[in-house]
C-alpha cells in the first residue's frame, strides 16, 4: 500500500483523507496542531507545521525510501500549497512548479503575473511595516483611489483583509494587515465594485476544468465577511464563459499547469477581474462539500489521482466544452488551455450562522428543523460553553456553517436559512462586551460596525418608544409588537441570521416563555440592534438584577 502525505488534518483535510483511504493508500498527515480534528482518521500523523518547507522534505524523502513508496503530497483548503510544490518539485511528483505556486500564494508576486501578462486584476502596491507612515496614503493615492482594499499578502478567510472608505480607516488597516501577514507584508489595491464568484479548478495535460463555480454573498463592509455560497451561480453563457476564461487567463500567468486552482473573481462593469488565484483547492466547504453534493464528482479525488501522477478519468469523460470567451479587457489575448467544466445536476446552498459579542452560555435550536434538504450542520469547534464570540471580521469567526442541497435553488437557499435560523447561542448575561456593544458602540475606524440587525433608528423613532408601557412578566411579546415595527419599513427586515421582527419576538417568546417585567424601550432597543441574542441577553440581564 503506497504511502500519500496530505498537509493538514482539520476539518477542511477530512474530505481528502477519506478520499485518498478510498483510493487506497496509506494516509500519512502532517499538522502543526496535534489535536487537529482529522487525526484521527488517518494512518500516520506527525506534528510538522505546514510551512515547515524541509521538515516536510525530510518526511517525505524517508517515506518515498520506504518499502511503501510516497505515491503523491497533496493539501486542500490550506495556505500551503506551496509547501507541496516545493516536496513535489524535489521529490519527483506531480504537481504544479515551486514557482508557480508561490506566485499563486503571495499576492504582490500573484499581482505582478496578472499584470506582465495583461490579465484582468486591479492595480496595487505593496507595503510593509517599514512604509508605514503619515505619507503613505497620499503617495497610494496617486495611483488608485478610495475605496481600497488591504490585506496580508499570504493569508486566507479575509484574515487581516478590509475596505478602506476613508483616510481615517487607511492606518488602522494597514497595521492589521501587515501583522495578519506571516511575512509582515501587506498588499493595498483599489476596490473591485461587482457580485464575487468563487471557481475551483483542475489544471491536466493541458486542459482546464472548472470544478465548482459559485457566487459568494459578501457582506458587513468595512469587512468582507462570506454569509454562505450558492453553486452553482446561474449566469448568462457570456458571462459564464467570460469568468472561466479570465480564470484560466490568470492560472496561465502564474503558470500553474498540475493540479488544483482555485479563484475569486468580481463581474465589475468592465469586465471580469480577479480578486486572486491559489494553486489549491477551495475551503469553505466548497470543493469538499457543496460541490460534491452539486455535481455528484468527488473533485478531492480527482486532485489526489492528478497529485499522485495518475489519469482523472472520471473527471475527464463528464468534461463538458467550454467556449473561450475573452472580455473586451483581454480581448488579444490567446486561449491559455483547453476550456472545460464538469456542471452541477443540483443546487447546493451553504449558509453562516453568526453571534453578536459575548461569551457562550448555551447553544441550541430554537425549533427543530427536519427539512430533508438540510445536509450538513457544521458548527466551528471553536465555539462551545464558556467561548469568547465576537462579530466576525474575517471568515474563521463564524459560529457555524450549513449546507442545503436540492433538484430547486429556491428550495436549497430557504432550506439553509431556516437553518440558520433557527440556531441559537445564548450569552452569558451581565457581559461588559454584550453591554457595550448594545448600546451601539464602534471603533473610530470601524464605522457602522459591527451593524445593526435590524438597522439604526431615528431619533424620532426612539422617543416614540418612550411611551411604551413596560412589558409584563412572562407576558408574550409577540403580541406587544410596537405599531413603528409592522409598518413597511421595518416589516421585511431580516437579520443576519435570516430572522424577521415578527420571527424573532416568536422565538423569543419560545425560548423565554418566563421571564421579568421588560423596560419596552430597552427591550426593543437591545432586539433592534441585537436581533433575538440581544433581546434574550437583555431579558437574562434583567432577571439577573431583580434576583
Amino acid at each position: 500500500m503506497e504511502n500519500i502525505l496530505i498537509l493538514g488534518a482539520g476539518l477542511m483535510q477530512k474530505p481528502a483523507i477519506l478520499s485518498a483511504k478510498e483510493l487506497g493508500y496509506k494516509v500519512v498527515v502532517v499538522d502543526a496542531d496535534k489535536t487537529a480534528v482529522a487525526i484521527p482518521l488517518a494512518d500516520e500523523f506527525y506534528q510538522i507545521d505546514l510551512k515547515d518547507k524541509e521538515g516536510i522534505l525530510t518526511l517525505a524523502q524517508r517515506l518515498k525510501a520506504s518499502e511503501e513508496g510516497l505515491a503523491g503530497v497533496f493539501t486542500a483548503g490550506t495556505d500551503f500549497s506551496a509547501s507541496v510544490s516545493y516536496v513535489c518539485e524535489r521529490t519527483g511528483l506531480a504537481a504544479h512548479s515551486f514557482e508557480a505556486a508561490t506566485n499563486a500564494s503571495i499576492k504582490t508576486q500573484m499581482r505582478e503575473c496578472f499584470k506582465k501578462c495583461s490579465v484582468p486584476s486591479p492595480e496595487f502596491e505593496r507595503v510593509s511595516k517599514e512604509d508605514i507612515g503619515d505619507g503613505l496614503l497620499e503617495k497610494l493615492l496617486k495611483k488608485m483611489s478610495l475605496p481600497l482594499v488591504v490585506k496580508p499578502v499570504d493569508n486566507m478567510g479575509a484574515r487581516g483583509c478590509r475596505m478602506v472608505r476613508t483616510k481615517e480607516e487607511f492606518l488602522p488597516s494597514v497595521k492589521t494587515a501587515v501583522e495578519c501577514s506571516r511575512t509582515g507584508v501587506a498588499i493595498v489595491e483599489e476596490y473591485m465594485e461587482g457580485p464575487e464568484f468563487s471557481i475551483d479548478a483542475l489544471v491536466y495535460q493541458g486542459k482546464f476544468i472548472v470544478t465548482g463555480f459559485a457566487i459568494r454573498h459578501i457582506k458587513y463592509e468595512p469587512y468582507f465577511i462570506e454569509v454562505g455560497h450558492t453553486m452553482p451561480a446561474v449566469l448568462d453563457k457570456k458571462m459564464h464563459d467570460e469568468l472561466i476564461s479570465v480564470f484560466a487567463l490568470g492560472a496561465k500567468a502564474e503558470g500553474l499547469s498540475c493540479g488544483a486552482a482555485k479563484a475569486d473573481i468580481k463581474y465589475t462593469s468592465k469586465g471580469p477581474m480577479i480578486g486572486e488565484i491559489a494553486g489549491r483547492l477551495s475551503g469553505g466547504y466548497m470543493s469538499g462539500w457543496t460541490y460534491p453534493y452539486a455535481s455528484d464528482l468527488n473533485l478531492t479525488k480527482q486532485g489526489i489521482i492528478i497529485a499522485c501522477g495518475n489519469e482523472p478519468q472520471e473527471l475527464l469523460n463528464r468534461a463538458v466544452k467550454v467556449d473561450y470567451t475573452p472580455s473586451q479587457l483581454c480581448k488579444d489575448l490567446e486561449q491559455p488551455y483547453e476550456l472545460y467544466e464538469v456542471p452541477c445536476v443540483r443546487t447546493s446552498a451553504e449558509r453562516a450562522w453568526m453571534s453578536i459579542p459575548g461569551t457562550v452560555e448555551y447553544i441550541e435550536n430554537i425549533n427543530e428543523f427536519t427539512d430533508r434538504a438540510v445536509f450538513d450542520v457544521l458548527p466551528r469547534a471553536t465555539v462551545k460553553i464558556g467561548s469568547e464570540v465576537d462579530f466576525p471580521r474575517n471568515n474563521v469567526e463564524k459560529c457555524g456553517n450549513i449546507i442545503a442541497v436540492s433538484n430547486s435553488e429556491e428550495i436549497a437557499v430557504k432550506a439553509a436559512q431556516d437553518a440558520v435560523s433557527n440556531t441559537f447561542i445564548t450569552l452569558k448575561p451581565c457581559n461588559p462586551k454584550t453591554d457595550d456593544y448594545l448600546r451601539g458602540s464602534e471603533q473610530p475606524d470601524e464605522q457602522a460596525f459591527p451593524p445593526y440587525a435590524f438597522g439604526k433608528m431615528k431619533e424620532e423613532q426612539l422617543g416614540a418608544l418612550d411611551a411604551l408601557v413596560p412589558i409584563p412578566e412572562d407576558a408574550k411579546v409577540s403580541s406587544l409588537i410596537p405599531e413603528l415595527f409592522t409598518t413597511e419599513e421595518y416589516c421585511s427586515l431580516q437579520d443576519w441570521n435570516y430572522n424577521t421582527i415578527a420571527q424573532t419576538v416568536s422565538k423569543f417568546d419560545i425560548l423565554r416563555p418566563k421571564h421579568p417585567k421588560l423596560n419596552s424601550k430597552e427591550f426593543w432597543c437591545a432586539l433592534m440592534r441585537g436581533g433575538i441574542q440581544g433581546a434574550v441577553y437583555y431579558s437574562d440581564t434583567v432577571a439577573v438584577g431583580s434576583k
